[in-house]
């Protein structure tokens, strides 16, 4: 039965929802067959499953729910992902069923005999996983202002893992993943680890300083020697000169770009990441990225809580509006960052991650990229 006025969070709870309101058990479980589903961690003297008696199912269940009816962040409360192959592999009782966000209006209640359960490898076979480099919005996150600035700059992580790019909430991946990710990246295990790792990332110290020195002097050469542009008159604005001129006031400046900066940059304008005239201004948005999702990781973790969050992810937009002034610069210097950290002039698989998740954000009309005003 449809629910009106009732918003989904995300395409997955859409599809659910449509299925379940014309009766479509195939289609039910095509939409959830290749995602992330969730469930409820085991408190300390609990049973490993929270198994219940579902009086709309008739009978007893096992709950799952999807990405995004995951419920606010509460620091005890934590979600094991799990997949429907996992699911159908490791089913405890013929008789149960699987109750997809019971009591909400996205819910589904599969029968998960061993011919439903084959037909869920099956549907699971056919239409594989669920690939990374994918926009996701949640319509009950942040969608303007400076959190969802904040958010913005970390989307392109975002995008890479196919996650809700405007999310602060239980998980970035799930719990035991966002603590490993933490640990095994970022050498962070507890809040004041986290806490310097972000000051850092937002202090941009993890980018090679002479090749963002050399960005910056150059960026400063180029705006000043960018004829001033008066009402009723046409000209170049600072980031419209020549690359030439541009490039003659390194030596005075600071160090020279390195070559393989240059060699990136040709390539980018080719490739649409840069325009025909455009230059990087700063590597800086790799940190800032990386600071964003620092705080997903650590939400997720349970290392910060949700208005720490917050506070931090508004002061990550705010540092990148200080070094841009646009989301194509934004982009530019993330995906520069990312070249130099992963990819060293091999323009191999980094390359073509980074030109996709650029694209997506600077094309899709639902980006926010598109959508925000960066400043």
């Amino acid at each position: 039965m449809a629910t009106p006025g009732w918003m989904p969070p995300t395409d997955t709870e859409r599809r659910l929802y449509e299925a379940t309101a014309r009766g479509d058990w195939d289609g039910q479980i095509a939409a959830i067959a290749g995602e992330d589903l969730y469930l409820a961690a085991p408190q300390p003297g609990q049973d490993p499953l929270p198994v219940y008696d579902d009086p709309t199912a008739g009978g007893t269940c096992i709950p799952v729910l999807t990405r995004g009816m995951l419920p606010p962040w509460q620091p005890q409360q934590f979600f094991d992902r799990v997949s429907l192959e996992e699911l159908a592999q490791d089913w405890p009782n013929d008789r149960w069923r699987l109750a997809v966000n019971p009591g909400t209006p996205c819910a589904a209640y599969l029968a998960a005999s061993p011919a439903h359960r084959a037909a869920w490898m099956q549907r699971r076979a056919q239409g594989g996983v669920r690939p990374g480099g994918l926009l996701v919005t949640h319509f009950g996150g942040p969608l303007h202002g400076p959190v969802a600035q904040g958010l913005a700059c970390g989307a392109p992580i975002a995008v890479h893992h196919s996650v809700p790019w405007n999310e602060l909430g239980t998980a970035f991946l799930d719990h035991a993943a966002d603590a490993q990710t933490l640990r095994e990246q970022w050498s962070v295990t507890d809040p004041a680890s986290w806490q310097q790792r972000l000051d850092q990332l937002l202090g941009g110290q993890f980018v090679p300083a002479e090749t963002e020195q050399a960005l910056r002097a150059r960026a400063r050469a180029r705006k000043a020697d960018a004829p001033e542009v008066t009402a009723g008159t046409t000209g170049t604005t600072g980031h419209e000169e020549s690359g030439e001129a541009a490039g003659s006031a390194d030596a005075a400046d600071g160090p020279a770009v390195p070559e393989l900066v240059t060699r990136y940059e040709e390539r980018f304008r080719t490739d649409g990441l840069l325009p025909a005239d455009g230059q990087v201004v700063s590597l800086v948005a790799l940190d800032h990225a990386h600071a964003v999702n620092l705080v997903r990781w650590g939400l997720g973790a349970r290392l910060c809580a949700p208005q720490q969050a917050e506070q931090a992810v508004a002061r990550a937009g705010a540092q990148a509006r200080e070094v841009y002034g646009s989301w194509e610069e934004f982009a530019a210097g993330y995906a520069l960052g990312r070249m130099l950290a992963f990819d060293n002039g091999w323009f191999g698989p980094p390359y073509a991650e980074a030109a996709h998740i650029h694209r997506v954000l600077t094309q899709d009309p639902s980006s926010p990229w598109r959508g925000l005003p960066f400043a």
